[in-house]
């Protein structure tokens, strides 16, 4: 619990436009730990909306490499919206080739 509640310090501290109004989404995925009733209860209590588990609901070997590249691609970049975020992750998902993989 002490890191949701920092994360949902974090949140409220340098993304206040988001926070003030709270249209920021927790995406997590759906890992015993992440669906445990006392993160849903502390998500419910704290009205923080979680995205749906989509692309990547489980662990491949290939998410070990994939999601730093990601990550690096999309690193010290500020999003908009929802539609922003995966636009922007379709395009860094694109730019690591096949052969990378």
């Amino acid at each position: 619990m002490e890191v949701l509640e920092r994360l949902h310090g974090k949140v409220r501290w340098k993304r206040t436009e988001l926070f003030a109004n709270n249209s920021w989404i927790l995406h997590h995925g759906n890992s015993p730990a992440h669906m445990a009733l006392s993160v849903n209860e502390f998500l419910a209590t704290k009205q923080i909306t979680v995205g749906t588990p989509c692309l990547f609901t489980g662990y491949s070997p290939n998410d070990f490499f994939l999601f730093p590249e990601v990550k690096e691609i999309l690193k010290g970049r500020h999003f908009d919206d929802t539609d922003d975020i995966r636009s922007n992750t379709t395009v860094a998902l694109k730019a690591v080739t096949q052969n990378q993989l």
